[in-house]
């Protein structure tokens, strides 16, 4: 696919006006015979990175698997794929990940994809299964290699890869190095273009604020501190990380007494569940989302101006993927650290100052949106327009009054004014959307 058929697709499709110097270089390599790995800072646009000289060296659609990407959650490949089907008109894109129906991935499997963006355990799944063909592949990419080739994908990762034997090109990118590859993964003189230099700049967007808690439980101190975050913002959205799943549930519920809206998120979710929380907070409804690191990489999650540490995290790889959520591309955010009495800060951490809660209940301002749940998705052929539609000509919203919509396989979800959404929403459950009655209701 040549640059001038998919460079105009990235502006009207991903509002990119230009690429950066990363991703320029990364479309550059794809004229050398090299493997690459590119490091490069969270936020950084590496995803677009390595989806440009890929593109640049797909052949016109052969019926045959040309590319396979590998990252190691399923919110990442789904991030992946969209953008791979927005830029890539002629080429056919599927993704493959736990969490949602085995039919629909065989259905769309029944016509061979160009592109295969997967979660290691659902593709050797579909290798094992013969649902796929993958031997033709010519192209490999590991996002995010430093967690894919660690020892829990290890096995499965040294599998996939011995059925890739026609693989010519492979690109690895992480924002953080590993020392040594797996003996599985042999590269031919790999170029390596490393712009993790670039967390310097990154640095001097954010400021890292010491909280320090008078108690161990710090829930009282974490109220404090948002209700000063949004006393004067309304549309701020800040991630609270912490480390355990119970830990999740816990200060999400005390938040949610304390009348926050607050979404959930950890690896103990079903796919809905996930998808649901990322949506709300996204669309405003829940401008708050508890989180343990699994949120910490490749969720499509913009604007996000707090992050808060509930928990300090383990590693500094995962202090550098949490903050990585915020001050994306050229935006700025703000880091706070709670810290217990008698708690040691680890060794990593560096404040710029101690911060002083002062905010009270009273003062909160959040965003008000609520968000509709439609019981059809893609697979039911619902799409937004038809939302719009149904939303501004039966609800009788106006345009500005509908924030962002979201539609998965069998549902959609659709943010809206919360002080017009009650008044309406007895008249637009009754009707019917597309000649059918849907099942509507508030999240």
């Amino acid at each position: 696919m040549r640059e001038k058929e998919f460079l105009p697709l990235i502006k009207e499709k991903l509002g990119i006006e230009e690429l950066n110097p990363m991703q320029e270089r990364m479309m550059r390599s794809a004229s050398n015979a090299s493997d690459i790995i590119l490091l490069s800072p969270t936020g950084s646009g590496k995803t677009l990175a390595f989806i440009l000289p890929t593109l640049k060296m797909l052949r016109p659609s052969t019926g045959r698997v040309q590319c396979v990407v590998i990252a190691p959650s399923r919110e990442l490949v789904m991030q992946i794929a969209g953008v791979f089907r927005s830029i890539a008109r002629d080429f056919k894109v599927t993704a493959l990940y736990g969490g949602h129906k085995v039919e629909d991935e065989v259905n769309s499997l029944s016509v061979v994809p160009d592109v295969i963006v997967a979660t290691p355990g659902r593709l050797l799944d579909h290798i094992r299964r013969r649902n796929i063909d993958v031997l033709p592949t010519r192209i490999l990419v590991l996002d995010e290699f430093d967690k894919s080739l660690e020892l829990g994908f290890e096995d499965e990762m040294s599998k996939i890869v011995g059925r890739l034997k026609n693989v010519s090109r492979t690109i690895l990118t992480s924002a953080t190095d590993i020392p040594v590859l797996p003996d599985f993964i042999v590269l031919d003189k790999p170029l390596k273009l490393d712009f993790l230099g670039d967390n310097k700049k990154l640095r001097r967007r954010i400021g890292i604020h010491r909280v320090n808690s008078d108690g161990k439980d710090k829930l009282n101190t974490l109220y404090k501190l948002l209700c000063t975050l949004y006393r004067t913002s309304t549309e701020d959205r800040t991630i609270i990380f912490v480390n355990h799943r119970e830990s999740v549930e816990r200060v999400a519920e005390y938040l949610e007494k304390e009348g926050m809206p607050v979404a959930l998120y950890h690896g103990g979710l079903d796919q809905s569940g996930r998808e649901k929380a990322i949506t709300l907070f996204n669309n405003g409804s829940r401008p708050v989302l508890v989180a343990t690191d699994l949120a910490a990489r490749g969720l499509d999650i913009r604007h996000v101006a707090n992050i808060v540490h509930y928990h300090q995290p383990l590693t500094e790889e995962n202090w550098t993927h949490r903050n990585g959520r915020t001050a994306r591309v050229s935006e700025e955010g703000d880091i706070y650290v709670l810290v217990g009495p008698e708690e040691d800060v680890r060794e990593f951490i560096d404040f710029d100052d101690t911060f002083y809660p002062d905010g009270q209940a009273s003062e909160l301002r959040f965003a008000n949106m609520e968000t509709l749940r439609f019981s059809a998705g893609k697979k039911e052929k619902l799409s937004k327009g038809d939302i719009l539609g149904f939303l501004v000509k039966i609800g009788g919203f106006e345009p500005s009054e509908i924030g962002k919509i979201d539609v998965f396989d069998h549902y959609a979800l659709a943010a809206v004014d919360a002080s017009k959404a009650r008044e309406v929403y007895p008249s637009i459950a009754k009707e019917k959307i597309k000649g059918k009655r849907q099942k509507i209701e508030f999240i």
